[in-house]
């Protein structure tokens, strides 16, 4: 276990955002299922996009790594490669390897086993599991740890999924099923959540020469017979990462973030909305580097977090240190994360001295002056809880202690050097300090 006591400080400077996990992870599939050479620019190696990378090399990918870039031989420059007799993918704690690979897999048939670790097991995929007894594809799975074996092959045809699970089971489908012969079709049945993810697959596949029809969130008409076209691609800065630093702004800090493109899709750029909302103004100089300012006080507001579940507990962080109540909404689904979120920001903003009042599927947030700090917290080995608890230290009187804070590296390793350059202190601080 390693701990981090952390000394309130004005945190001042430039950080560059660093590359977008989500549209990584789409651009290493679609690149690995091409039959080129495509050269996959600013790579950052967190653990989710290592167990990506591997996934896929695993498929029958050639991918080779740079400093912060991949060339990746497709698959089916090299179709041969992926005839194995049983493959191992080892997805980690990565929730998109796992459901995007799945289809994939099935797509190439044999024998293919996802192991991965955490609380990967306990998140559903009982989405699969209806497709895979539909069309009688062989299958075993462990209830209590991600143990699942797959045999067979997807058909094509119509998909019925529920659009209030993870948005990563029609991803899945969405990369797959233009690589079969038949023609299908996705209808979803209820009202999506997470569209912004749906448009993210779809961008990187259509940059990937790849179309599909989309009918209003509400049917996805996906011819067969399709390719992949090799290419060269640049991954773009990652609004949910930049949501730490751009709160931390709102806060009081001064922070200029490079790297963001206020066009994005990113759906997590609900960022900039939410702090509008909250009296904080964005402000993006001659150099493109981004800021919030306050004008005002900030003020408590009500938040819609169905379609950006990973800034929730960021801005959790910034409702509680603003006048007045806030209440978030609709985010049942941060339960099953890599922790429960919903329990974990309550209970460790509670500790620094916020009011914070966790519901079935939403957030109530008293804000308070000031957090006490003094207290140590704990990530609950989540890698936004540990960031968010990181901000949180800038607005404390007291030095607080993060316990298990390595965990960042799921989605972004350098965040503490980042968090170092920019002003913060933070110290190894051992349990036997404690």
């Amino acid at each position: 276990m390693a701990n981090l006591k952390i000394y309130p400080t004005k945190l001042r400077g430039r950080v560059k955002i660093p590359p977008s996990k989500s549209i990584a992870h789409r651009a290493i599939i679609c690149a690995s299922l091409s039959d080129k050479i495509c050269k996959i620019e600013n790579i950052d190696y967190s653990d989710d996009i290592i167990a990506t990378i591997e996934g896929m090399k695993t498929l029958g990918a050639n991918i080779t790594k740079g400093e912060n870039y991949l060339e990746v031989e497709g698959i089916f420059k090299n179709i041969q490669n992926t005839s194995h007799n049983e493959k191992i993918i080892d997805c980690n704690e990565s929730g998109s390897t796992l459901r995007f690979l799945v289809p994939i897999c099935l797509v190439f048939g044999g024998k293919t086993k996802f192991q991965g670790k955490g609380n990967l097991g306990k998140r559903p995929l009982t989405t699969y599991y209806e497709i895979f007894d539909k069309q009688k594809i062989n299958y075993s799975f462990d209830r209590d740890k991600l143990d699942l074996m797959v045999d067979g092959f997807l058909k094509g045809g119509t998909f019925e999924i529920e659009g209030n699970v993870s948005s990563q089971f029609i991803s899945g489908l969405l990369f797959a099923l233009p690589l079969l012969k038949k023609d299908s079709k996705i209808i979803i049945t209820t009202k999506m959540e997470s569209k912004s993810y749906v448009d993210l697959t779809l961008k990187v596949m259509k940059d990937f020469g790849i179309e599909i029809e989309n009918h209003n969130y509400q049917e996805f008409i996906i011819k067969g017979n399709q390719k992949y076209l090799g290419r060269n691609y640049k991954v773009e800065s990652d609004y949910s990462q930049g949501a730490f630093f751009l709160c931390g702004d709102a806060l009081g800090n001064e922070i200029h973030c490079s790297g963001l493109d206020i066009n994005s899709l990113q759906g997590d750029k609900e960022v900039l909305d939410i702090l509008k909302k909250m009296n904080g103004e964005v402000i993006i100089d001659k150099k493109h580097n981004m800021q919030i300012k306050r004008r005002k006080k900030l003020k408590g507001t009500y938040i819609d977090g169905s379609q950006c579940p990973d800034i929730i507990p960021v801005v959790t962080l910034v409702a509680a240190l603003s006048k007045g109540r806030s209440e978030i909404v609709n985010v049942g689904r941060l339960r099953i994360k890599e922790c429960d979120r919903l329990s974990a920001i309550t209970k460790e903003l509670n500790k620094l001295g916020a009011k914070v009042t966790e519901k079935e599927d939403s957030i109530i947030v008293d804000g308070v002056g000031e957090l006490a700090g003094g207290v140590e917290v704990w990530s609950h080995k989540d890698h936004r809880i540990a960031m968010t608890l990181a901000i949180a230290s800038s607005c404390c009187k007291d030095p607080i202690i993060i316990k298990d804070f390595e965990c960042v590296s799921k989605s972004y390793p350098k965040f503490f050097d980042d968090f170092e350059k920019i002003g913060g202190i933070a110290i190894d601080w051992s349990e036997e300090k404690n």
